[in-house]
């Protein structure tokens, strides 16, 4: 994991080390000094813990329950508060936000074989014979693959992390829900096995025997069986036996109990779905279950993104992240332009706004925003209103674009408003997954960014596999992806049940439906790795940039801070930084430039 890559002993709060950096270190007494200097967490008011000069979650104390929670904005002037609100519990004075550190030396790159794009959309052509279907081989080979990614010496099982198998004061395990699933997988391989050879290839590290008399465990796996057992069935279309699977999931399941047991709720709602779909019934569990468009459901309503970069480490290391990558690649411009693909609330643009104010070298003379938005000009004003009335506070000189089109094929270069000193850079967080299912609204706005020539794009996306033409492959890729996904919400958001649980239900629930439900052009949501996106990106002469030590800094201070840092990892793939919980990856954040 890169936090063991690049120790935190590397750093301090004052500076970046003297092997990165010449300026002297000021140490911890000198990053306290000049929060307090600038005022960020209003003096007394705030109490800065020597162990945490930033004054995150672990530095506040008194005055902490006096925070407006995340999600109880009910007017302009709230939420304008609450933005406010996010600046001052996020310092960015001491972040080094204005720190152009020299590039971090280039991990060894692994040779990824890269996955042809069309592929991913091959069920759109029928094949001229079907085959009867049986369970695929590479399905067994995915489950596989999760059940044996754990180190193994000689066959046994060696210096396992300590965050998948933790114990209480009382010595009872406590299993992720990752781990959960493997063992659900070792057991439903065996079911399907049929010689003792192919249970070996499964690997697995763990064995039933580590559970000992806890049913809670034992209950789960089993739950988890059930379900990968209904998905091999309704990939046979034997869809009575599927039901009836299915019934028993129902029983065993709930929308409130553990990560587990909702991950398998939304799961079989998903099942029952597609059964109503190649059937023509209507369930009300299936089909006859109201569900939202699901790519409007991924974004999240404004309560939720809030409650996120406040609660998840996950969010708020890729934000950071992607925004110091952001700005040191404009740091010698003192007009910049940033072209927002997906602006939601804004909230990134809060940490942006602050760091180019406070910038030292080449103070910033103009920002503009330009939000580029379908059918949503309403929305996207309403968030440039409250960021125009943000720089207000901070006496930036900013301006607010906003470039709405019908379709995505109305846009083109002419619609956006350039200066002939200012530097451009594209900002693209989660905004092309949802271009996946229309290829050529895709390619086209891939097109126009090529027009405009930025001098960075910094492209944030979720890191998945859960584009397989092949039905089990996708569920089976889905339901380890979702799982850590429920883990992480459970653990982060376990003092915020009103949101985790609306999240859970809304955004994740309606994309697990798309994904497992659907098929050919109703799969609206079609997640790629970063493989994947490299292998698009290369044809439109896209270049691969590493990112810098500093944002390599920003994502370890903010899992240093966190109080679930033991369990969000964060790795490098080729240039590429991925963040996850617990090993498996869940985002990824890359930059690129045009050749």
């Amino acid at each position: 994991m890169l936090n063991k890559v690049f120790p935190t002993e590397q750093f301090n709060s004052g500076g970046i080390s003297d092997e990165y950096n010449s300026s002297k270190s000021t140490g911890n007494g000198g990053g306290e000094n000049l929060a307090n200097q600038n005022g960020i967490f209003g003096g007394e008011e705030w109490s800065l813990s020597s162990s945490d000069p930033f004054g995150s979650i672990r530095g506040l104390s008194k005055g902490q329950d006096s925070i407006t929670q995340p999600g109880l904005a009910t007017s302009e002037y709230e939420f304008d508060h609450q933005l406010q609100q996010f600046a001052d519990f996020w310092s960015f004075d001491d972040l080094y936000l204005d720190v152009v550190s020299p590039p971090f030396q280039s991990f060894d790159e692994e040779f990824w074989k890269l996955i042809n794009f069309e592929s991913q959309n091959s069920e759109l052509v029928e094949p001229e014979k079907k085959r009867q279907y049986v369970f695929p081989s590479r399905s067994l080979e995915i489950l596989k693959k999760y059940g044996s990614r754990q180190r193994r010496l000689n066959g046994k099982m060696v210096n396992v992390p300590s965050y998948e198998i933790q114990h209480s004061n009382f010595s009872v395990p406590t299993l992720s829900a990752e781990i959960i699933i493997k063992l659900a997988a070792e057991k439903f391989i065996q079911s399907n096995s049929r010689s003792s050879s192919e249970i070996s290839m499964l690997g697995h590290p763990y064995t039933g025997s580590i559970l000992g008399p806890y049913t809670e465990y034992s209950e789960g796996i089993q739950l988890v069986q059930n379900l990968l057992t209904c998905a091999q069935k309704v990939g046979e279309k034997q869809y009575e036996r599927a039901i009836k699977l299915l019934r028993e999931c129902d029983r065993m399941s709930s929308s409130e109990g553990t990560p587990v047991q909702r991950l398998v709720f939304y799961f079989s709602e998903a099942l029952y779905e597609k059964i109503d779909r190649e059937t023509g019934r209507i369930t009300p569990k299936g089909l006859g279950k109201k569900s939202e468009d699901p790519l409007e459901a991924l974004k999240c309503q404004d309560t939720i993104l809030i409650a996120f970069c406040y609660e998840l480490p996950l969010a708020r290391i890729t934000s950071f992240a992607a925004i110091q990558a952001l700005v040191e690649h404009v740091a010698e411009a003192r007009k910049v332009h940033i072209i927002d693909l997906e602006i939601r609330n804004g909230l990134h643009c809060i940490t942006l706004m602050q760091a180019l104010s406070t910038r030292s070298k080449n103070p910033i003379e103009h920002l503009k925003i330009t939000a580029v938005g379908i059918k949503s000009k309403e929305k996207i004003e309403e968030t440039g209103r409250h960021l125009k009335t943000f720089a207000q506070s901070l006496n930036l000189h900013f301006t607010f674009d906003v470039v709405v089109a019908e379709d995505i094929l109305d846009l083109n270069k002419e619609l956006f408003e350039f200066d002939i000193d200012e530097a451009v850079a594209v900002y693209a967080a989660y905004a092309l997954t949802i271009m996946i299912g229309h290829p050529d609204r895709l390619k086209h706005i891939m097109e126009v960014i090529r027009t405009i020539n930025p001098c960075v794009m910094i492209v944030s996306e979720i890191e998945a596999n859960c584009n397989s033409p092949i039905f089990v492959d996708r569920f089976v890729e889905a339901l380890f992806y979702y799982g850590s996904f429920f883990d992480s919400l459970a653990d982060c958001m376990k003092n915020d049940e009103k949101n985790r649980r609306y999240a859970e239900s809304t955004c994740f629930s309606s994309a697990i439906r798309n994904i497992v439900g659907t098929e050919g052009k109703e799969r609206k949501i079609r997640l790629v790795s970063i493989n994947v996106w490299r292998a698009f990106f290369e044809r439109f002469q896209l270049v691969e940039i590493e990112l810098s030590m500093s944002s390599m800094y920003q994502a370890n201070l903010v899992l240093e801070n966190s109080t679930s840092g033991n369990s969000t990892t964060f790795d490098m793939d080729g240039k590429c930084l991925t963040i996850g919980w617990k090993g498996t990856p869940l985002t990824s954040l890359s930059a690129w430039k045009f050749h």
